[in-house]
């Protein structure tokens, strides 16, 4: 078993999750963190079947860090 880190945005629709360290698009929501969090862990589950270990980035993600910038 791996941990995955999980991104988790509040917006003003519910909630927004998803992975990192992972190939392709993984997308969970719900109306609230839990709702969200459960969603995003059964997609990954998903895409762990249909991809395999081909998935997964190959080198694992140390530290997550969140910044803002102005474009």
């Amino acid at each position: 078993m791996r941990q995955i880190k999980i991104i988790v945005e509040k917006h003003p629709e519910g909630y927004v999750a998803y992975p990192l360290g992972l190939k392709g698009v993984v997308v969970g929501e719900g109306d609230t963190y839990e709702e969200a969090l459960a969603d995003v862990k059964s997609a990954i589950k998903f895409h762990m079947e249909t991809f395999g270990k081909e998935a997964l980035e190959t080198k694992e993600i140390i530290e997550t860090f969140v910044a803002e910038v102005a474009v």
